[in-house]
């Protein structure tokens, strides 16, 4: 098989890279990225075939939707995982990237005759659930109104929906994942998540209590087993939804074992959302307060479709992607990528 990744480069798309790298049945990769290598880069990002393309290119001389017609010639799939999560304050980039940027992989993959396009969406696309019930791949996917990443997903899931009915020749899936944590995207997560103001050495342990919103409870997936999902939605030519989740759920007491040494407090919900949103605007906090309405609110994800259609068994559980991502904050070195550059 043939297959173009866009946004090679990042958390997933290393994790993909990984992957492919060691799966026979992948003779070629192009990969797609608006900072690609100038020499050849060591592994997993050595066996590609590099092409730069920027999504959110603009003007009247813009080609990036034939850019992205070129690379996609002669592959057997595209995996779409090219996303903007900063700069938070410019909204206006965040979606030339995020939704036109989709737009145009699939205006490209369409005029390519791509046969299979498999698009990496996130939890952050269902609406929100509070209980502990599992949610499978019917759950409405109408988003989080104050979350903007979160109403990204919803359109790029909406032109998703306009693709299948416009071009019935071309196979679709969406891959709906949890948090993805590995331990080579811990610079990466640091960085856009909790910025230059949160010393390292608070992430060893050292907190004296971690306070923690009331309620909150999270999934997460280890980026080898999301990798290991989309290798599975590829060679099958899985089209349809697939939600993907490590098993058990990250509560208070398992962040508080790494950071705090077992020691946490519930706050309520208002001053933490409120704190947030005041650091955001001091531009003290890289993230908004619509994250935090995510996190909170994000279902918790049924993934029986996957286990029975794809064969998906994750390695790591929620709670053991956690500690490697974690670890990775505090000690590991990134990787070539500049995205994941320490």
């Amino acid at each position: 098989m043939r297959v173009a990744v866009v946004g090679a480069s990042g958390n997933v798309g290393t994790a993909v890279l990984r992957r492919l790298r060691a799966d026979e049945s992948v003779t070629s990769v192009v990969a797609l990225a608006r900072r690609v290598p100038h020499t050849t880069p060591p592994p997993p990002y050595d066996r590609a075939e590099w092409r730069p393309v920027d999504l959110a290119a603009g003007g009247p001389q813009d080609r990036t939707v034939e850019h992205l017609r070129r690379a996609f010639a002669g592959a057997d799939a595209v995996v779409h995982l090219a996303w903007a999560i900063q700069p938070s304050h410019d909204r206006d980039r965040l979606r030339r990237v995020n939704v036109e940027g989709t737009r145009r992989v699939i205006e490209a993959a369409v005029q390519a005759g791509v046969p299979h396009l498999v698009v990496v969406s996130s939890v952050g696309a269902y609406a929100p659930a509070f209980d502990d019930r599992l949610r499978d791949e019917d759950w409405p996917t109408e988003g989080i109104a104050t979350a903007d990443y979160s109403q990204d997903k919803v359109a790029q899931e909406r032109l998703l929906d306009e693709l299948e009915l416009r071009h019935t020749g071309i196979r679709v899936a969406r891959v709906r994942p949890a948090l993805v944590f590995q331990h080579a995207a811990g610079p990466e997560v640091k960085r856009i998540f909790l910025g230059p103001f949160v010393p390292r050495r608070l992430l060893d342990g050292n907190l004296p209590v971690l306070p923690w919103p009331e309620g909150l409870r999270v999934q997460a997936i280890h980026g080898d087993d999301l990798a290991d999902g989309i290798r599975e939605v590829v060679v099958r030519q899985a089209t349809g939804a697939f939600n993907l989740a490590g098993a058990g759920v990250i509560r208070a007491a398992d962040v508080a074992e790494v950071l705090a040494q077992g020691n946490w407090r519930e706050v309520p919900h208002g001053p933490v959302r409120q704190a947030l949103w005041a650091a955001w605007q001091l531009r003290l906090a890289p993230i908004g307060p619509g994250w935090f309405d995510l996190a909170a609110g994000a279902p918790l994800l049924d993934t029986a479709r996957a286990e029975r259609e794809l064969g998906f068994r994750p390695r790591w559980t929620s709670v053991a992607a956690m500690r490697d991502l974690l670890d990775g904050m505090m000690r590991s070195p990134g990787t070539a990528s500049p995205p994941l550059k320490r």
